[in-house]
């Protein structure tokens, strides 16, 4: 089954048309199809499975949605390295939130994600048209693509608030579609989950891995109602809580024995995924499609897992981060590389270049600045098997809901409601499987999670030594929770938001920021092709 997904992305280049939002007439949508096409098995998989492609490429493709959720936080830093990294500066200004309209990141972020809304309005519009025909399951058919359009849109509201709500792909020359409001775009995704998910699918698996089904709807649905408040200034946490509820009580997923299952290279059994993005280096061509081990390992690395190319070195873990950890946290073992380096037969590594070259590859828990470090500095990237062998492109699945997450959800949703207890209960749950040889640690109390983080923000660089601590946050002690699970899954910057830590405290070599750089700016490229969109204020 893996591989039929996979095949989806071969058929890109015929089934998905390249747009941004203000882009979107498409007169080739003939040449898609046959006349009088009936879509039905593996073309019907394909069909829909073109539209969820754009997730992938969203979400992984060089300098996306990971890059903007995790380098403008707390736990990853970029640093300029003895091969480049500097790219002009863009790491740096997305770390020090100086980031601007103009920033690819910021607009490819834009523009991938609403290449996902525009196909979902094209095989909508065929569909409803009758240029496509589905016999049997259009109804549902229709529905999973309404959810799948609104998963793009999540995307969006989190991202830049005020954006177009597009649903017609049959537009008129000329048209630019209106800017709506942060509140309207959080109503238009809780309206279209809510009106379409009992017609989804309730199977796992099979034709239905890596798409919508009615549990993957309620991930999505809780995700949003847990950060309504940041949306539209009102919480929803019940709602949440009620989501999550669905698809506890549905008893199809469950918490994997040991953390690392959830990542493994073949990781498309796993009980714990509820939705994933299927990879894998055979099928999935595009140069950047999941380049982790690229993008994070040593040159020398290559020779530890007998990668076909050579690791790049960039990114790595900022150390405040890591002091966070309690030392028996299995966590801290398996989800980050650190110490010294060997080949696969058990030869110690050297650096390769700057002004270690020849000395220990030993990765240590120390970063200089932004604007100098060498091989060794920073614990790497591990949370995802790097399998033997491999290309440029990791195989593993990636999880885009998981029942850690359902039930950490949920218990956000307790802990802001005045029920720590309860809450408690389940980030114990979640906790226990980490803390096997010291299973005491792993018992968490509702006294706890009042507490503050045991982060120590501050200035840690060459340039400034400051201690701000974690104290002072509110539910600290659950954001860390949230840091220590969720690491490398591309969501850091959405939690630290919600906690109202964005931007307030000092990291590494960032300081705090104006409330405005939680959302993006509109990218400039829209703004000078699209006359009624405007701004988000501050930029």
């Amino acid at each position: 089954m893996k591989i039929k997904i996979f095949l989806i992305g071969l058929m890109l280049s015929s089934l998905i048309i390249n747009l941004s939002c203000t882009k979107l007439k498409d007169d080739a949508y003939d040449r898609v199809i046959a006349d009088e096409f009936v879509a039905s098995g593996d073309d019907l998989i394909a069909l829909i499975g073109s539209a969820y492609v754009p997730w992938r490429h969203t979400m992984l493709l060089w300098n996306g949605v990971v890059r903007a959720q995790m380098l403008t936080a707390d736990q990853d830093v970029l640093p300029a390295r003895p091969n480049g990294w500097v790219d002009g500066g863009v790491y740096k200004r997305l770390h020090q939130h100086k980031w601007t309209s103009e920033d690819e990141v910021v607009r490819n972020c834009w523009e991938r994600t609403y290449v996902g809304v525009n196909s979902c309005n094209r095989i909508i519009y065929q569909i409803e048209s009758g240029a496509i025909e589905v016999p049997d399951t259009r109804e549902q058919i229709l529905a999973e693509l309404k959810v799948l359009r609104a998963s793009y849109y999540y995307l969006l509201c989190d991202l830049y608030g005020n954006v177009p709500i597009v649903t017609q792909f049959d537009v008129p020359e000329g048209y630019l579609p209106e800017q709506n409001t942060r509140q309207e775009v959080y109503d238009f995704i809780i309206s279209e989950i809510t009106g379409n998910i009992d017609q989804l699918s309730e199977t796992v698996g099979g034709n239905f891995y890596g798409r919508f089904n009615k549990w993957a709807a309620y991930s999505l649905l809780a995700k949003v109602y847990l950060n309504a408040e940041v949306y539209t200034g009102t919480g929803n946490y019940d709602a949440c809580i009620e989501a999550c509820n669905r698809i506890i009580e549905a008893n199809k997923y469950a918490l994997e024995g040991n953390q690392s299952n959830v990542f493994a290279t073949h990781n498309e059994s796993s009980v714990e995924i509820i939705m994933a993005l299927a990879f894998d280096e055979n099928y999935v061509s595009d140069w950047n499609a999941f380049d982790f081990h690229m993008y994070t390992l040593q040159p020398a690395n290559q020779a530890t897992y007998n990668f076909t190319a050579t690791p790049w070195g960039g990114v790595c873990v900022t150390p405040q981060y890591i002091n966070s950890f309690d030392p028996d946290d299995n966590r801290l073992v398996t989800n980050f590389i650190q110490g010294q380096q060997y080949s696969s037969t058990g030869a110690a590594l050297n650096c390769t270049m700057g002004a270690f070259a020849g000395r220990p590859l030993a990765y240590i828990n120390e970063v200089p600045s932004m604007d100098e470090s060498q091989e060794v500095h920073g614990l790497r990237w591990g949370k995802f098997e790097y399998a033997q062998g491999i290309t440029n492109r990791l195989s593993n699945d990636w999880p885009l809901f998981r029942y850690a997450d359902v039930l950490l959800m949920k218990a956000e949703s307790l802990l802001r409601t005045g029920r720590q207890d309860e809450a408690a209960t389940l980030v114990t749950e979640v906790r226990a499987r980490n803390f096997k040889a010291s299973p005491e640690k792993a018992k968490v109390t509702g006294a706890q999670l009042l507490q503050g983080s045991a982060y120590d923000y501050g200035r840690r660089d060459n340039n400034a030594n400051t201690h701000e601590g974690g104290a002072d946050i509110q539910y600290g002690r659950f954001l860390d929770e949230l840091a220590w699970e969720f690491t490398q899954e591309g969501r850091r910057r959405q939690d630290m938001i919600r906690f109202n830590v964005f931007t307030k405290k000092s990291w590494f070599s960032h300081d705090p920021s104006a409330d405005y750089r939680k959302l993006f700016p509109i990218p400039n490229s829209e703004l000078l092709t699209n006359s009624k969109l405007k701004q988000n204020p501050g930029y």
